[in-house]
């Protein structure tokens, strides 16, 4: 063993899911216990260079998941928007790759499903294709699930007739589906069922 090197005095639960850490009797850091079973952390080991560079790669990609799971715990997001906020944190590609990778693999982070649940979402507020469209591309859900979201609304038709059903006016009911996305083939059948009623 090499001589003057750090050595861990303690190991200590802290507090649910995080675990004190104490260099030569003084207290060093919290780390989750993922990181002290990853890296064999127990007390009389030394901190040599090889074992801090294994905690140092341990911790960032802890701290990557940990960016993730917040992330998505508050919305459910698209796998490129969640690569995005995470390199905004500053977290490492390979890191961000890992930690998305894990909540892939749990069920968490599945572009699919949190496509058509946003589709179906501003379809009930009352917007068009388009609109839904270019929303989840914006939101950086790819083409083909963007695709399958939009197959598995209703009919654009359907939704216009019944966003217009209470507008009387064939220009005011024009203006409303054309701000809300909706195709001009179904501005032009919905507004010239309006016409044609008047």
């Amino acid at each position: 063993m090499a001589e003057g090197l750090p050595r861990l005095t303690a190991v200590r639960r802290a507090r649910p899911g995080r675990v004190e850490l104490e260099v030569d009797g003084r207290r060093w850091r919290l780390v989750p216990d993922e990181v002290v079973l990853r890296c064999g952390l127990a007390a009389g080991l030394e901190l040599d260079r090889p074992l801090l560079r294994a905690l140092r790669r341990e911790l960032r990609r802890a701290e990557a998941l940990g960016a993730a799971v917040r992330t998505v715990s508050r919305r459910d997001v698209s796998t490129r928007r969640l690569h995005d906020r995470l390199a905004a944190r500053g977290v490492r590609r390979a890191d961000a790759e890992r930690a998305v990778a894990t909540l892939a693999g749990a069920g968490v982070l599945d572009d699919a499903k949190t496509a058509a649940s946003r589709a179906r979402a501003l379809e009930e507020r009352g917007w068009g294709d388009a609109a839904v469209a270019a929303r989840l591309a914006g939101e950086g859900f790819g083409a083909d699930d963007v695709r399958a979201a939009l197959a598995e609304l209703r009919p654009e038709r359907e939704r216009a007739d019944a966003l217009v059903a209470r507008v009387s006016d064939p220009g005011a009911a024009w203006k409303l589906l054309a701000r809300r996305g909706f195709a001009p083939e179904t501005l032009d059948d919905v507004v010239g069922t309006l016409d044609a009623d008047r």
